[in-house]
Protein backbone atom coordinates (compact mmCIF):
# COMPACT_ATOMS: atom_id res chain seq x y z
CA UNK A 1 0.00 0.00 0.00
CA UNK A 2 1.35 3.44 -0.89
CA UNK A 3 2.69 5.46 2.03
CA UNK A 4 0.92 8.73 1.27
CA UNK A 5 1.32 12.08 3.03
CA UNK A 6 -2.10 11.56 4.65
CA UNK A 7 -1.07 8.16 6.00
CA UNK A 8 2.17 9.68 7.27
CA UNK A 9 0.28 12.42 9.09
CA UNK A 10 -2.13 9.89 10.59
CA UNK A 11 0.82 7.80 11.78
CA UNK A 12 2.51 10.82 13.36
CA UNK A 13 -0.65 11.84 15.19
CA UNK A 14 -1.01 8.29 16.51
CA UNK A 15 2.61 8.19 17.72
CA UNK A 16 2.36 11.57 19.45
CA UNK A 17 -0.91 10.53 21.10
CA UNK A 18 0.70 7.34 22.42
CA UNK A 19 3.68 9.29 23.75
CA UNK A 20 1.39 11.67 25.59
CA UNK A 21 -0.51 8.73 27.10
CA UNK A 22 2.65 6.90 28.13
CA UNK A 23 4.27 10.15 29.27
CA UNK A 24 7.90 9.00 29.23
CA UNK A 25 9.48 11.35 26.65
CA UNK A 26 7.41 14.32 27.85
CA UNK A 27 8.44 13.90 31.48
CA UNK A 28 12.05 13.33 30.47
CA UNK A 29 12.13 16.57 28.52
CA UNK A 30 10.69 18.53 31.43
CA UNK A 31 13.01 16.98 33.99
CA UNK A 32 16.14 17.48 31.91
CA UNK A 33 15.49 21.07 30.88
CA UNK A 34 17.86 22.74 33.35
CA UNK A 35 21.14 21.43 31.92
CA UNK A 36 20.71 22.53 28.30
CA UNK A 37 22.95 25.57 28.81
CA UNK A 38 25.55 23.43 30.57
CA UNK A 39 25.76 21.13 27.54
CA UNK A 40 25.96 24.16 25.24
CA UNK A 41 28.83 25.54 27.37
CA UNK A 42 30.66 22.20 27.19
CA UNK A 43 30.30 22.22 23.41
CA UNK A 44 31.60 25.78 23.20
CA UNK A 45 34.61 25.00 25.40
CA UNK A 46 35.44 21.86 23.42
CA UNK A 47 35.25 23.61 20.03
CA UNK A 48 37.36 26.53 21.26
CA UNK A 49 40.04 24.13 22.51
CA UNK A 50 40.52 22.52 19.10
CA UNK A 51 43.34 24.01 17.06
CA UNK A 52 42.27 22.42 13.77
CA UNK A 53 38.83 21.19 12.69
CA UNK A 54 37.62 19.69 9.44
CA UNK A 55 34.09 18.66 8.54
CA UNK A 56 31.56 18.30 5.75
CA UNK A 57 28.01 19.62 5.85
CA UNK A 58 24.63 19.68 4.15
CA UNK A 59 22.41 22.73 4.54
CA UNK A 60 18.80 23.43 3.64
CA UNK A 61 17.07 26.77 3.61
CA UNK A 62 13.31 27.28 3.41
CA UNK A 63 11.63 30.27 1.78
CA UNK A 64 8.01 31.35 1.63
CA UNK A 65 6.60 32.37 -1.75
CA UNK A 66 3.99 35.12 -2.22
CA UNK A 67 1.50 32.25 -2.72
CA UNK A 68 2.30 30.99 0.81
CA UNK A 69 4.13 27.94 -0.52
CA UNK A 70 7.15 26.69 1.40
CA UNK A 71 10.16 25.85 -0.84
CA UNK A 72 13.44 24.30 0.33
CA UNK A 73 16.86 24.95 -1.21
CA UNK A 74 19.82 22.69 -0.42
CA UNK A 75 23.59 22.76 -0.70
CA UNK A 76 26.64 20.84 0.52
CA UNK A 77 30.12 21.89 1.51
CA UNK A 78 33.39 21.36 3.35
CA UNK A 79 35.17 23.13 6.20
CA UNK A 80 38.82 23.35 7.25
CA UNK A 81 39.50 25.62 10.23
CA UNK A 82 42.92 26.38 11.75
CA UNK A 83 42.58 28.72 14.70
CA UNK A 84 42.82 31.59 15.12
CA UNK A 85 43.09 33.07 11.64
CA UNK A 86 42.85 30.52 8.85
CA UNK A 87 39.78 28.94 7.29
CA UNK A 88 38.63 27.38 4.04
CA UNK A 89 34.92 26.79 3.36
CA UNK A 90 33.34 25.50 0.17
CA UNK A 91 29.63 25.38 -0.61
CA UNK A 92 28.00 23.97 -3.72
CA UNK A 93 24.29 24.29 -4.44
CA UNK A 94 21.95 24.75 -7.35
CA UNK A 95 22.60 28.49 -7.63
CA UNK A 96 26.17 29.09 -6.47
CA UNK A 97 29.52 27.32 -6.20
CA UNK A 98 31.48 29.32 -3.64
CA UNK A 99 34.83 29.10 -1.90
CA UNK A 100 35.84 31.28 1.06
CA UNK A 101 39.42 31.46 2.32
CA UNK A 102 41.28 33.35 5.02
CA UNK A 103 45.07 33.03 5.09
CA UNK A 104 45.73 35.02 8.26
CA UNK A 105 45.51 38.48 6.74
CA UNK A 106 43.49 38.40 3.50
CA UNK A 107 40.03 36.94 2.97
CA UNK A 108 39.02 35.76 -0.50
CA UNK A 109 35.53 34.96 -1.70
CA UNK A 110 35.53 33.12 -5.01
CA UNK A 111 32.46 32.38 -7.12
CA UNK A 112 33.54 29.34 -9.11
CA UNK A 113 30.48 29.27 -11.33
CA UNK A 114 31.07 32.90 -12.35
CA UNK A 115 34.89 32.78 -12.17
CA UNK A 116 35.01 36.01 -10.19
CA UNK A 117 36.55 36.78 -6.80
CA UNK A 118 36.81 39.54 -4.23
CA UNK A 119 39.33 40.09 -1.47
CA UNK A 120 39.37 41.86 1.88
CA UNK A 121 42.66 42.81 3.53
CA UNK A 122 43.33 43.29 7.22
CA UNK A 123 41.24 40.32 8.42
CA UNK A 124 43.23 38.90 11.32
CA UNK A 125 40.86 36.28 12.78
CA UNK A 126 37.99 33.99 11.88
CA UNK A 127 35.72 35.91 14.26
CA UNK A 128 36.53 39.18 12.46
CA UNK A 129 35.85 37.52 9.11
CA UNK A 130 32.41 36.32 10.24
CA UNK A 131 31.50 39.76 11.59
CA UNK A 132 32.75 41.50 8.43
CA UNK A 133 30.74 39.23 6.15
CA UNK A 134 27.59 39.75 8.24
CA UNK A 135 28.04 43.52 8.05
CA UNK A 136 28.06 43.13 4.26
CA UNK A 137 24.94 40.95 4.21
CA UNK A 138 26.75 37.63 3.68
CA UNK A 139 26.90 34.56 5.91
CA UNK A 140 28.62 31.19 6.24
CA UNK A 141 26.54 28.10 7.08
CA UNK A 142 26.57 27.62 10.87
CA UNK A 143 28.99 30.52 11.35
CA UNK A 144 28.01 30.87 15.02
CA UNK A 145 29.49 27.42 15.67
CA UNK A 146 32.90 28.58 14.39
CA UNK A 147 33.34 31.57 16.70
CA UNK A 148 35.91 31.59 19.47
CA UNK A 149 33.18 31.72 22.11
CA UNK A 150 30.12 29.88 20.82
CA UNK A 151 28.38 29.94 24.20
CA UNK A 152 28.32 33.72 24.70
CA UNK A 153 27.02 34.30 21.17
CA UNK A 154 24.28 31.67 21.18
CA UNK A 155 23.10 32.14 24.76
CA UNK A 156 23.03 35.96 24.75
CA UNK A 157 19.35 36.33 23.85
CA UNK A 158 18.00 32.99 25.09
CA UNK A 159 14.67 33.27 26.89
CA UNK A 160 14.06 29.56 27.41
CA UNK A 161 16.30 26.47 27.24
CA UNK A 162 15.33 22.79 27.25
CA UNK A 163 17.22 19.51 27.19
CA UNK A 164 14.70 17.47 25.20
CA UNK A 165 16.51 14.17 25.61
CA UNK A 166 18.59 12.15 23.16
CA UNK A 167 18.36 11.55 19.43
CA UNK A 168 20.46 9.91 16.72
CA UNK A 169 21.99 11.83 13.79
CA UNK A 170 23.64 9.70 11.08
CA UNK A 171 24.08 6.90 13.60
CA UNK A 172 25.60 9.20 16.27
CA UNK A 173 23.82 9.45 19.61
CA UNK A 174 23.27 13.11 20.49
CA UNK A 175 21.90 15.29 23.26
CA UNK A 176 18.93 17.20 21.83
CA UNK A 177 18.76 20.82 23.00
CA UNK A 178 16.06 23.41 22.26
CA UNK A 179 16.22 27.16 22.83
CA UNK A 180 13.90 30.11 22.32
CA UNK A 181 14.57 33.81 21.91
CA UNK A 182 12.46 36.72 20.76
CA UNK A 183 12.59 36.08 17.01
CA UNK A 184 13.76 32.47 16.63
CA UNK A 185 13.47 28.98 18.02
CA UNK A 186 16.62 26.95 17.51
CA UNK A 187 17.74 23.42 18.20
CA UNK A 188 21.15 21.81 18.54
CA UNK A 189 22.06 18.12 18.57
CA UNK A 190 25.39 17.50 20.36
CA UNK A 191 27.35 14.24 20.33
CA UNK A 192 27.18 12.32 23.61
CA UNK A 193 30.52 11.76 25.35
CA UNK A 194 33.80 13.58 25.90
CA UNK A 195 33.83 15.07 22.39
CA UNK A 196 30.60 17.14 22.36
CA UNK A 197 30.64 18.18 18.72
CA UNK A 198 27.49 19.65 17.10
CA UNK A 199 25.87 17.28 14.61
CA UNK A 200 22.71 19.18 13.66
CA UNK A 201 21.58 22.80 13.95
CA UNK A 202 18.06 24.04 13.14
CA UNK A 203 16.87 27.65 13.23
CA UNK A 204 13.15 28.49 12.98
CA UNK A 205 12.28 32.09 12.12
CA UNK A 206 9.21 33.04 14.14
CA UNK A 207 9.24 36.59 12.76
CA UNK A 208 8.47 35.31 9.24
CA UNK A 209 5.05 33.94 8.31
CA UNK A 210 4.81 30.12 8.21
CA UNK A 211 8.04 29.94 10.25
CA UNK A 212 10.65 28.86 7.65
CA UNK A 213 13.68 26.91 8.87
CA UNK A 214 17.39 26.72 8.24
CA UNK A 215 18.90 23.26 8.82
CA UNK A 216 22.55 22.30 8.98
CA UNK A 217 23.74 18.67 9.19
CA UNK A 218 27.44 18.38 10.08
CA UNK A 219 29.39 15.20 9.30
CA UNK A 220 32.92 13.81 9.36
CA UNK A 221 34.15 15.98 12.23
CA UNK A 222 37.89 15.60 12.67
CA UNK A 223 40.30 17.43 14.97
CA UNK A 224 44.07 17.88 14.88
CA UNK A 225 44.10 17.08 11.18
CA UNK A 226 47.35 17.79 9.30
CA UNK A 227 47.24 21.05 7.35
CA UNK A 228 49.33 21.72 4.26
CA UNK A 229 51.06 25.08 3.96
CA UNK A 230 49.03 25.91 0.86
CA UNK A 231 45.66 24.89 2.32
CA UNK A 232 44.48 28.47 2.78
CA UNK A 233 46.22 30.11 -0.16
CA UNK A 234 44.28 31.44 -3.14
CA UNK A 235 45.66 31.50 -6.66
CA UNK A 236 43.24 33.06 -9.16
CA UNK A 237 42.29 30.53 -11.85
CA UNK A 238 42.91 31.42 -15.46
CA UNK A 239 40.51 34.09 -16.63
CA UNK A 240 39.20 34.88 -13.14
CA UNK A 241 38.10 38.48 -12.72
CA UNK A 242 38.61 40.43 -9.50
CA UNK A 243 35.56 42.46 -8.44
CA UNK A 244 34.38 44.52 -5.50
CA UNK A 245 33.04 42.57 -2.53
CA UNK A 246 29.52 43.93 -3.01
CA UNK A 247 29.37 42.20 -6.40
CA UNK A 248 29.48 38.83 -4.61
CA UNK A 249 26.67 39.53 -2.16
CA UNK A 250 24.29 37.59 -4.40
CA UNK A 251 26.29 34.35 -4.08
CA UNK A 252 23.70 32.81 -1.80
CA UNK A 253 21.92 29.49 -1.42
CA UNK A 254 18.95 31.01 -3.22
CA UNK A 255 18.19 32.06 -6.79
CA UNK A 256 17.82 35.79 -7.48
CA UNK A 257 14.66 37.57 -6.32
CA UNK A 258 13.69 34.83 -3.88
CA UNK A 259 11.06 35.60 -1.18
CA UNK A 260 11.74 35.84 2.54
CA UNK A 261 14.04 33.16 3.91
CA UNK A 262 14.19 31.43 7.26
CA UNK A 263 17.65 32.18 8.55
Amino acid sequence: MAWTRRRTLTWLVLVVSLLVLVGLPIRHAQAAGDDALQILKATSDYLASQKTISATFDSSLEVITPQAEKIQFTSSGTLLLHRPNEIRVTRTGGYADVELLLNGKTATLYGKNLNIYAQLDGISSVDQLIDTLRDRGMTMPGADLLLGNVYDTLSADVLEAKHIGRGVIDGVECEHLAFRDQDTDWQLWVKVGDKPIPCKYVITSKAVGMAPQYTLIIRDWKTDVPVEETAFAFTPPEGAKKVETDALASLDELPPATPAKGQ
